[in-house]
């Protein structure tokens, strides 16, 4: 497995990142990752894909790194996403070690994410992964 940072432009951030990403968010088209990939990059946003042995993208992973009260500095990870046909074969633990490392050398105090209440598959793969559930995240639509 190979863990690639795409740079926004890059062709695979569509071309391969998408179609997995589309898995977790289907509202985003191309044009809108795009988009959200211009103004979050400044910000911080970055997106790392997983490629398996054959050359396709098993996984996507988009994050950041925030300084903030609460933690410091912390990385928080936007979207963990594993190809369905992928899943259960370690993609998902890959691209959680690989932010880990990534937090560690970017001096990071915590990996942080939120998950949808409704995702118990995944809350059970953080639970493994020695992920504690520290607070709840609460939500306003504005629109």
């Amino acid at each position: 497995m190979n863990i690639i940072d795409l740079d926004p432009g890059d062709p695979r951030l569509t071309a391969d990142a998408l179609p997995v990403l589309t898995e977790l968010r289907p509202h985003l088209t191309a044009r809108l990752l795009e988009e959200i990939y211009a103004a979050g990059h400044p910000q911080g946003l970055r997106f790392s894909a997983l490629y398996d042995v054959e050359g396709g993208c098993a996984g996507v992973a988009g994050w950041r790194v925030i300084t903030n009260t609460s933690a410091v500095r912390k990385l928080y990870v936007d979207d963990l996403v594993t190809a369905e046909a992928s899943r259960s074969t370690g993609v998902g633990r890959e691209l959680l070690a690989y932010l880990e490392d990534r937090a560690r050398e970017l001096d990071c105090r915590v990996l942080d994410l939120d998950s949808g209440t409704r995702r118990t598959d995944a809350h059970r793969f953080y639970l493994r992964e020695r992920f504690s559930i520290r607070s709840f995240h609460f939500s306003k639509p504005l629109r």
